[in-house]
């Protein structure tokens, strides 16, 4: 169940999202908790040619194994702009309405978007770990903001991402000689552990195991549901 303590409206115009996110923010927890974590989850969202629906998918794994044991995915209305620094209220909508469905949710949340390293602090994985109240880690594909340190070419070499003198997350090298992911904590966790997290699931592929699971499934639903162009 979704908890309602920090719950709000998602019909705003992009510059009360702006407003809710600053309010949010005060309340993210950057420290681990020490919770022991037997299962995790992935999130991915794929969009339909239109942009006016989304495919938001969920995979559960087993950890250490790393073994799916739950997985939704839900097709439903993207009715909020793509506004830069927004794209929570764009995605979470969905993602929430799919956490829903999932007959065993996850403890710790992998999610491809940003955590804190974000302009106002409340990316995607952040907004989603605050109104679940799990925690959550960022694994974005590109960088929002920050300051890019050289990261070497090994696997789990990592350099700090800084951002108006802060460390917001680190870039990672979760397989060697491939693109790294930014990794930033999104609630309920620190950098060292998020990046801990990340590596660990990333055994074969550059991408955490929940995430990739979770982007293939988002996008079979969708090309399932859409037909061929002709």
């Amino acid at each position: 169940m979704i908890r309602r303590r920090f719950a709000h409206s998602w019909d705003v115009m992009p510059r009360e999202a702006v407003a809710i996110q600053k309010t949010l923010t005060e309340h993210i927890e950057l420290s681990w908790h020490g919770d022991k974590i037997t299962r995790v989850g992935g999130v991915d969202l794929s969009y339909a040619r239109s942009s006016k629906e989304g495919y938001a998918a969920i995979v559960v794994m087993s950890v250490p194994e790393f073994e799916e044991i739950d997985a939704t995915c839900i097709r439903c209305p993207i009715t909020f702009p793509y506004v830069s620094g927004l794209l929570s209220f764009r995605e979470a909508p969905a993602v929430l309405r799919a956490w829903e469905t999932l007959h065993i949710k996850p403890q710790l949340l992998y999610v491809d978007g940003q955590g804190v390293a974000h302009p106002r602090g409340l990316g995607l994985a952040a907004h989603l770990g605050l109104l679940l109240e799990i925690p959550s880690i960022g694994c974005a594909k590109t960088r929002l903001v920050g300051d890019e340190y050289m990261v070497g070419p090994a696997k789990g070499e990592w350099a700090p991402l800084r951002y108006k003198g802060n460390t917001v997350g680190a870039t990672v090298r979760t397989r060697a000689g491939v693109r790294p992911l930014y990794v930033s904590p999104g609630h309920r966790i620190d950098l060292k552990r998020s990046v801990e997290w990340v590596l660990s699931a990333c055994e074969r592929y550059r991408l955490p195991e929940p995430v990739r699971r979770a982007h293939m499934m988002a996008n079979r639903y969708r090309a399932a549901s859409e037909p061929l162009s002709a």
